[in-house]
């Protein structure tokens, strides 16, 4: 797994948009309307900016978003364009995101993949996350 030093992992910019929304859209094809990547960008927005983006040559290569309650920390939709994946970039936009966790005083992080991901299951154990045995449970409200 060669690291890509060419790569800077750095807090969202608004001049990222149109790039993190391209990205999410590939990496997510099959997204419900109610996670449309310009959508989520907005609403995370209005609430804080814990948006990574993994640059390359100023163009969108990877990112994610991380949310802290104060109790738990979280880490959504984590995405590397396919060209770019499988070079170390995943594990370092994780780390990041983890770190900037840290530095808000978080001590424990959660994520959500769906059940019949294994190869993004394998990815995350890699880094350490273990499998909970736990319910997780949703209640629409829009």
């Amino acid at each position: 797994m060669a690291e890509e030093p060419s790569v800077k992992i750095r807090a969202y910019r608004a001049t990222d948009r149109d790039g993190l929304v391209d990205l999410w859209r590939t990496a997510f094809p099959n997204t419900p309307p109610h996670n449309e990547p310009a959508r989520m960008i907005d609403a995370k927005l209005a609430v804080d900016d814990l948006i990574l983006i993994a640059e390359e040559s100023e163009i969108v290569v990877g990112a994610c978003m991380a949310g802290y309650d104060g109790h738990r920390g979280w880490l959504y939709a984590l995405a590397v364009r396919p060209e770019s994946r499988r070079k170390g970039l995943g594990v370092r936009i994780v780390l990041h995101a983890v770190e900037k966790l840290r530095e808000l005083g978080c001590i424990k992080v959660n994520l959500q993949i769906r059940s019949d991901n294994a190869e993004v299951e394998a990815f995350y154990q890699t880094l350490g996350f273990a499998r909970e045995d736990r319910i997780s449970m949703g209640l629409r409200i829009d």
